[in-house]
């Protein structure tokens, strides 16, 4: 199975048409799964809370968003979820590396795994953790999921998931 097409694939099955993406390695295949799709508005981002907003103004105009980042700005982002996307009940899917996780290579990255998972807990963000790839066959629930509740779920996905760190 070719983990990034179903993302993409189940994106647009669920009317996702607008996906921000900040740059990280482990996702780097389904960015560029997504860049190549005609059927999905693909627009970088330089930060996590500049992409939320660009999902906030694209959710007003009416189109379904997505965003695709890293764990560690998970801190940046608190105001911009608190108070814009919570606060305005925008449904926002979440596809976020989990960076710092068992056999990580960069020890800086493992600070902000401690807490990533307890600062979504604490804004009460529903959070997935997919670690093996057949976890993936959840995404597409959880898009609706996202869609019914008008809330921001954050999808974690470890190294294990996207293949490991290429010693694997």
């Amino acid at each position: 199975m070719n983990i990034d097409k179903k993302i993409a694939d189940d994106l647009v099955a669920n009317d996702v048409s607008f996906v921000t993406t900040v740059p990280c390695k482990q996702l780097a295949g389904v960015i560029d799964e997504i860049e190549n799709r005609d059927d999905i508005f693909h627009i970088p981002s330089n930060k996590e809370d500049e992409g939320m907003g660009l999902c906030a103004g694209a959710f007003m105009g009416g189109k379904r968003p997505a965003i695709i980042m890293q764990n560690t700005a998970i801190g940046v982002t608190i105001n911009t979820l608190a108070t814009l996307t919570q606060y305005y009940r925008m449904p926002l899917p979440m596809i976020i590396s989990y960076r710092g996780e068992l056999r990580e290579p960069v020890a800086c990255q493992v600070e902000m795994a401690v807490h990533t998972k307890a600062l979504l807990a604490q804004l009460n963000i529903p959070t997935y953790h997919f670690h093996w790839q057949k976890d993936v066959e959840e995404f597409d629930n959880i898009l609706k999921y996202t869609f019914m509740c008008n809330k921001p779920v954050a999808i974690l996905t470890d190294a294990n998931f996207w293949g490991g760190y290429g010693d694997q």
